[in-house]
């Protein structure tokens, strides 16, 4: 008889519950397993049989009997960014909820490592995938989850070429507005500063590799554009994963920006930071805003203005699709686009001189 490794005990099977229930092997599957005819007076007894003895089911010859794990596959950019812990929590409430558990795995926003996240995930037979792309322009890593057959939901980006469920927040519209109040603040040199990759300088109608990202850069840049500014490319700032945030400021500041947006709370955490160790005033010197309503941005002195996102929300309604679509809804397409909540604080002052 199997033993179970954690404990070196035998492991109980359903063929020691039906002795105990006096059933067949047989019944005793279909009263564990909620399948095919039995009364409900037999099933109570396989059920209370099992109980006493301390019968777990077999995770994976459920899956083998039914085609149904009974979990769901998460893929995120990077976990340490509070955005994707909110939107994990937000997609692990629904999932609980629905009788799924969650298996998450890192992309570290690399289209390799995405791509053995799917595979990780096919491998334990998830019923369906969430996924925030690490590429909307290149999404080649996806396409073995949407052979598999199985549905996919994608949220904080969308991927080319992909007819899927999608749940984003209006970044394009966010970004406007933060760049606005730089704007109506008197900032005219006003840097937008990002981690995602991006071969040489930005130039205008390059599409960046994350929706959310481009969707930013072009409220952003169209804002400078309408104020008057020239070339408001030249102040988008990217690749500051490689560059270093630190080091990106640092040149700002010898260049005489006078205010930044961030494009998500670590990045302005950084900013932060450094404008802090090189004595530069904040809103004095210059103006920080930024993305998403990390804890540390209301407790700073001074407290950061963000463009709130509902992140629980985008997570929990991402989940929510999928589970709708593991259980066979067919309905076309959708594409969810949650608005954004300006928090208004203390860090943009007019510029200094």
């Amino acid at each position: 008889m199997p033993a179970d490794p954690a404990n070196g005990r035998r492991e109980i099977t359903v063929s020691d519950v039906a002795a105990a229930a006096k059933v067949s092997k047989a019944t005793a599957a279909r009263a564990l397993g909620d399948y095919g005819a039995v009364s409900e007076a037999v099933r109570d007894r396989v059920r209370a049989a099992a109980e006493q003895l301390g019968y777990h089911p077999n995770a994976l010859a459920k899956t083998m009997n039914t085609g149904r794990s009974n979990s769901i596959g998460i893929v995120v950019g990077d976990i340490e960014n509070p955005f994707f812990g909110q939107a994990t929590r937000g997609a692990a409430d629904v999932a609980k909820a629905a009788g799924f558990d969650l298996i998450l795995l890192n992309s570290d926003e690399e289209a390799g490592a995405e791509e053995n996240a799917i595979s990780v995930l096919l491998a334990k037979r998830v019923d369906g995938f969430l996924v925030a792309p690490a590429s909307t322009t290149v999404p080649a890593s996806l396409h073995p989850a949407v052979e598999s057959g199985r549905p996919l939901v994608l949220f904080d980006r969308v991927a080319d070429g992909l007819d899927v469920d999608t749940v984003v927040a209006d970044n394009l519209a966010g970004a406007r507005r933060l760049t606005e109040l730089l704007v109506e603040a008197g900032h005219r040199r006003i840097a937008f500063i990002s981690t995602i990759g991006h071969e040489g300088d930005y130039r205008l109608g390059d599409r960046l590799g994350s929706s959310s990202v481009n969707d930013r850069v072009t409220g952003f840049t169209a804002v400078l554009g309408e104020a008057g500014v020239p070339n408001p490319e030249a102040f988008v700032r990217l690749n500051a994963r490689r560059d270093g945030v630190d080091a990106i400021v640092r040149s700002l500041v010898d260049e005489g920006v006078t205010a930044i947006l961030a494009s998500d709370s670590l990045v302005a955490q950084a900013a932060f930071r450094t404008l802090r160790d090189l004595g530069v005033a904040i809103p004095r010197d210059v103006s920080l805003v930024a993305f998403d309503d990390a804890d540390w941005t209301s407790l700073s002195d001074p407290a950061i203005t963000v463009m709130s996102q509902p992140i629980h929300e985008i997570g929990a309604e991402a989940a929510r699709l999928l589970v709708r679509r593991i259980a066979g809804d067919g309905a076309p397409t959708e594409h969810l686009v949650f608005p954004q909540v300006l928090i208004e604080r203390e860090s943009i002052a007019p510029p200094p001189g």
